[in-house]
């Protein structure tokens, strides 16, 4: 154990390192800020703008154009490498910023949140693409680990300060006051940029995503999303339409042999859907769960979703330990973690059931996604051909969203069939069960790899 512990490479902040090192964590960081900030201030800012019958469009407007994006950004990344995307992500990112900012109806808040999607999505794929560039095989977990630090603070004040400044100094300094902030992170981006070497394309055999199926997945997500927040008979049929053009986009978006989970690279694909999915329909309702059937206060009720921040970058940070650990392993342990957090949290779902072992279930469950999904990251490069990485990197993320939309609509269904939202009890004991049982699926299929030691 010393040896592997003394082994451990100085990555992050070497000569060669430590301008790429801050670029990434300081983009990660503000995009988390502003993910966690707008939900806080977002009542108020659509008040002001007269928007209350559009409430949730503002999310489903950031999330429809990081799909499209996401998958656009690793096309470009195949075909001209992570420096233009590293660019144009800031830029639209910040154009966001400034739009919803200045905005004065909902047409240009929602304007401004596309923009603000379009480069979040980019960026999600290009700094993928950049970290397979600048850091080796090794050094992967390390970079992954301070990634994961870098969502936590976010995730522990960024609500707080969200509020305050909303309070204080007014909603439009939720997205202004992260402008300069992003002009550091675009100023660094174009030094790093600048020591790339020229990227030579892969030639026409390397896949390439589709527009028409980009634009399908994202629709399809986006009216899973708008079914599961609005369920109605109407809300069934459009629900059913994006079912379908997901179909459609999905087979052209992720690579053969991911929806039976075939061992190597679809499965390290599936794995990001499963995991994704299932603990995200977990974070969906636990608010929910707490406030109803434990009496929780609207402030309490968050407050284990923090713990889940704090786990899962205490996980993300042991693996970075290890950079010689087996990653097949290590996400096999991962999805098992996750496994029991969610099964606390069908127990929680119980008015007999103590509330405070949600904590339990969001500090295990949050320890599992954070050594999870840095194996993930790691084994997708592993397994991609290197004219590839953008088309892969792009369905992993894809996967993820899909994933998290089909768990959360399914949440809604069972709130509708079963229970309501003032008796939850019935529908999310459920839904804790199915996503546990998801949990395990992915320790099984992970578990057909032979363990590297």
């Amino acid at each position: 154990m010393a040896t592997e512990a003394a082994a451990r490479p100085r990555v992050l902040w070497t000569p060669a390192h430590r301008t790429t090192t801050a670029a990434i964590l300081l983009v990660v960081t503000l995009i988390a800020f502003e993910n966690m900030g707008v939900a806080t201030a977002m009542p108020t800012m659509v008040s002001a703008l007269h928007g209350q019958a559009l409430y949730s469009w503002p999310f489903t407007a950031f999330l429809v154009a990081s799909v499209v994006a996401t998958v656009l950004s690793g096309r470009l990344g195949d075909r001209r490498g992570p420096a233009p995307a590293l660019v144009l992500g800031p830029a639209l990112f910040l154009g966001g910023l400034l739009v919803a900012g200045f905005a004065h109806d909902m047409a240009l808040l929602l304007l401004g949140r596309v923009l603000q999607g379009l480069g979040s999505g980019v960026l999600l794929v290009a700094v993928s693409l950049l970290i397979a560039l600048v850091f080796t095989d090794r050094e992967r977990p390390v970079i992954y680990a301070a990634n994961a630090a870098a969502w936590v603070l976010p995730a522990v004040v960024g609500p707080s300060v969200a509020g305050v400044v909303t309070e204080r100094i007014g909603w439009r300094w939720v997205f202004l006051g992260l402008t300069p902030l992003v002009l550091l992170g675009l100023g660094l981006l174009v030094t790093v940029i600048r020591r790339l070497d020229r990227h030579v394309p892969g030639g026409d055999r390397q896949r390439r995503a589709s527009v028409v199926a980009a634009v399908a997945a994202a629709a399809g997500v986006a009216a899973l999303t708008w079914a599961a927040q609005h369920p109605s008979g109407l809300a069934l049929g459009y629900g059913a339409a994006g079912l379908a053009a997901l179909a459609f986009a999905l087979r052209r978006l992720l690579p053969p042999g991911t929806l039976t989970a075939r061992p190597g690279l679809p499965t390290v694909v599936a794995s990001r859907a499963l995991i994704g999915g299932a603990f995200a329909g977990m974070e969906a309702y636990l608010p929910l769960t707490m406030s109803t059937v434990h009496g929780y206060s609207p402030a309490a009720a968050g407050l284990p979703l923090t713990v889940t921040a704090l786990g899962w970058s205490a996980g993300s940070a042991v693996q970075g330990r290890y950079p010689d650990w087996s990653r097949e392993a290590s996400l096999r342990l991962g999805f098992a973690l996750v496994a029991a957090g969610l099964a606390i949290f069908a127990f929680v779902s119980q008015p007999w059931f103590p509330g405070w072992a949600a904590f339990a279930a969001c500090a295990i469950g949050g320890a599992g996604m954070g050594i999870a999904m840095p194996a993930i990251s790691v084994l997708l490069l592993r397994f991609s051909p290197e004219a590839e990485r953008g088309f892969n990197t792009s369905a992993m993320q894809l996967g993820d969203w899909v994933g998290s939309a089909l768990t959360v609509g399914f949440g809604g269904v069972l709130l509708g069939v079963l229970a309501s939202a003032r008796h939850p009890s019935a529908a999310i004991a459920v839904l804790g069960a199915v996503l546990a049982a998801i949990a395990l699926t992915g320790v099984r299929v992970t578990g057909r790899w032979p363990s590297r030691v």
